[in-house]
């Protein structure tokens, strides 16, 4: 195209979020030259990685591999953390996954987990313990009990990584480009990657590069692909992150050859506020979350349970329970806890606006006040409330912190742990429905984060990492892998590029 911007730079990078600046750092390191190229305004900034909690998941022997990571930033005298081998990990992805996750990626994945978290920090990224997200306190203590593999987060949640990125980019010498989206990717006549094409503030843009790393997050933002590739009830749902992941930047992979691979139909959901925005709201991030179902019982508004809300840890039924809310009648269900139950929620919780009441007929006819338009059967609601308690187990050993065993007898479904009564006012209900975070299906990479064609050939200079890779994640997904991945892949990515650009693309 005549009258074109043209640019110059050993690495291109399409996305801003934490897999897209990893693989930006990891370049520089090797010293090559590096521009990210984001969609969005420098305000807005940062992609799904600024609407996080900041977990990672990654393996540990014990607490003492932890502190080089969290540093001076916190203090572990009050955690207590178990060990995470691989062989836990490697257990807790495949089971997620209904053992489908790529055992190759998934390697790679683990064993490069704990590497990778640590060498983020000693670049200077600031890490503490999860605390606010996986940890329980332990009764009669002052310790607090943090969910194995889960145990760090980033300094201030997502808004902080993303921050702490940015300024480590821009530290390095990462030339960073906002309002550029990409929507052709050039290749010379030998197939090789060459740069891209790229609408810019001021008209069409040609970047070139000697190699293209691709970290442009999924198509969660995009109704109409989540319609044609997730089905109806999808089209409408909220979008909890970034509303620039649209998925063009697939599109143009595999337009280009590259091989679509995972679960296409699968996505990372999450219950959410009923009253959130349809797309992420940087005052909250992700204080939308309401993740404390396991302490109380979800009801629909046919007055009627849909899941085992004790069926595992949150962190491990979260993703696969958004989407059993997003199929329910108005895609909405209500969370109904006792007053027991207050101190085990999330201070999360805080940013909602709850139905409280002293017992559950007026609970419930607040929750019909509140929400005229949806259409609640209260009377249903008020039978399973008392079919829940007749059912619930009333013996001693409750143990938030442990799969305790306690269980219903005679329901449909049965909750597995944590069933006890619900019968100590004030009562509470949160409106909650479905969140999207990110999609599974994406293109195919190899082990060395390389994109691969129709018959598993490397696309040359082409790389890729985070949400726009496919194949770890089927079905549901287990908490704080999205960042590891984005992050391992994204360093790998990073590595590899700037070989192929020493090697002069041999």
């Amino acid at each position: 195209m005549s009258g074109a911007r043209e640019s110059e730079s050993d690495i291109l990078i399409v996305g801003a979020g934490n897999a897209a600046l990893t693989a930006a750092l990891a370049a520089r390191e090797r010293g090559c030259t590096v521009t990210v190229l984001e969609k969005a305004p420098e305000a807005l900034r940062g992609g799904n990685t600024r609407f996080t909690g900041g977990v990672f998941r990654f393996t540990y022997d014990g607490v003492e591999d932890l502190l080089p990571i969290v540093g001076d930033k916190d203090d572990a005298s009050d955690v207590v953390v178990d060990p995470y081998p691989e062989a836990a990990f490697e257990r807790d992805l495949q089971r997620v996954t209904g053992g489908r996750s790529d055992p190759l990626l998934a390697c790679v994945l683990i064993e490069r987990s704990y590497p990778t978290v640590r060498w983020m920090a000693e670049l200077g990224v600031g890490f503490e313990f999860s605390r606010a997200v996986t940890g329980m306190r332990i009764a009669g203590t002052n310790l607090t009990k943090l969910q194995p593999g889960v145990a760090i987060r980033a300094h201030h949640e997502g808004i902080g990584l993303s921050q702490n990125l940015f300024d480590l980019a821009r530290k390095h010498g990462v030339e960073l480009l906002y309002e550029r989206q990409v929507g052709h990717i050039l290749s010379d006549q030998s197939g090789r990657v060459a740069g891209v094409e790229a609408r810019g503030p001021d008209g069409i843009e040609r970047h070139h590069g000697q190699a293209l790393i691709v970290a442009a997050g999924g198509f969660q933002a995009n109704p109409e692909m989540r319609t044609a590739y997730l089905g109806g009830p999808w089209g409408l749902v909220k979008a909890r992150g970034s509303r620039f992941n649209t998925g063009e930047v697939t599109r143009a992979m595999l337009a280009l050859g590259a091989q679509s691979y995972g679960d296409w139909s699968g996505r990372h959901a999450t219950p959410i506020d009923a009253d959130a925005p349809v797309y992420g709201d940087l005052r909250l991030t992700d204080k939308t979350n309401r993740l404390s179902y396991p302490y109380g019982i979800l009801v629909n508004l046919d007055g009627e349970r849909f899941v085992d809300e004790g069926a595992d840890f949150n962190s491990y039924t979260y993703a696969a329970y958004g989407a059993a809310i997003l199929q329910q009648r108005n895609a909405t269900a209500f969370e109904i806890f006792d007053s027991r139950a207050f101190p085990l929620l999330e201070k999360r919780y805080e940013t909602g606006s709850p139905v409280e009441a002293a017992n559950f007929e007026d609970l419930v006819a607040g929750i019909a006040r509140r929400y005229p338009v949806l259409g609640l059967n209260p009377a249903a609601m008020l039978q399973t409330i008392a079919g829940y308690n007749r059912a619930a187990d009333r013996s001693d050993g409750f143990k938030p912190d442990a799969l305790d065993g306690k269980r219903t007898n005679g329901l449909r479904p049965e909750k597995t742990n944590w069933a006890i009564p619900i019968e100590t006012p004030p009562y509470r209900a949160y409106a909650v429905t479905g969140g999207i975070t990110f999609t599974f299906g994406g293109v195919r990479v190899s082990a060395d984060a390389e994109v691969l064609d129709g018959v598993d050939r490397p696309i040359p200079g082409l790389f890729a990492t985070g949400e726009v890779m496919g194949g770890l994640f089927f079905t549901n997904y287990p908490l704080g892998t999205g960042l590891t991945r984005g992050a391992v892949f994204g360093k790998l990515a990073g590595e590899r590029a700037a070989a192929l650009v020493k090697s002069g693309g041999r």
